[in-house]
């Protein structure tokens, strides 16, 4: 006879996209703080939307990686 399966915990798909999007908005902020600094925010805003996507998704997969 074969053991019951242990329950998976559920995913939460709200959870998941709001550690996403504050890790990406975190990072796009930053930038156009620096951009700022440094006398234009535009670029500030690209190089922060460029960095935050990619941390946005690796802290969503940290996050939720053994589910």
């Amino acid at each position: 006879m074969e053991p019951a399966p242990r329950p998976r915990p559920d995913f939460q798909l709200a959870g998941a996209g709001g550690v996403l999007f504050g890790f990406t908005a975190a990072c796009i902020v930053i930038g156009v703080l620096i951009g700022w600094a440094l006398g234009n925010a535009a670029y500030g805003l690209v190089f922060g939307a460029m960095v935050g996507i990619p941390v946005g998704v690796a802290a969503t997969i940290l996050r939720y990686r053994n589910i």
